[in-house]
């Protein structure tokens, strides 16, 4: 299969911003966020499993959990968090931690909760590649996407809007 990020041209047009089609703006912006989302994780599907050796939805996890201040989550937490089965959920949480990734532990006063946190080798390993893993974000964006596009679309998450702006 060709690798998109050499063939540009067989993409798909962006969705129009100025909209001369049938759709209402809404509609439009909803079509040109999924897009955008499908190209950046068609993209950064093949970098996590080149840098991490993961699945894109265990790296997802790794995220969610990455974020959190306080040690880890409840797992079904992180199923609402991330629209996921808790029965698929429990297969990648144990795929991660057999890796060395994440920790399982009993939540104090509750049978049946489970708390997921980081490890330190998780830890070291996000901080190791996140970089390249924003750069694949970035170039993926900027392929489909003009300036002012990636401009709104950061705009929507108050603390890119910050992270973004030229200094």
């Amino acid at each position: 299969m060709a690798d998109p990020e050499e063939n540009p041209a067989d993409l798909p047009g962006c969705p129009s911003a100025e909209g001369n089609g049938l759709l209402p703006a809404e509609l439009r912006a909803w079509m040109l966020l999924l897009a955008a989302t499908g190209a950046v994780e068609q993209r950064l599907r093949a970098v996590v499993k080149e840098k991490l050796d993961i699945s894109h939805d265990e790296f997802l996890i790794l995220c969610l959990l990455a974020e959190q201040p306080e040690g880890g989550l409840r797992m079904t937490r992180v199923a609402e968090l991330l629209g996921r089965p808790k029965t698929r959920l429990t297969y990648q949480i144990a795929c991660l931690q057999h890796a060395g990734l994440v920790t399982r532990r009993s939540v104090c006063g509750d049978k049946r909760g489970i708390e997921v946190a980081l490890t330190d080798k998780a830890r070291g390993l996000l901080t190791e590649t996140s970089g390249p893993l924003a750069e694949t974000v970035t170039r993926s964006l900027a392929r489909f996407m003009g300036p002012d596009q990636r401009a709104a679309l950061c705009g929507l998450v108050p603390d890119l809007a910050e992270e973004s702006r030229p200094e």
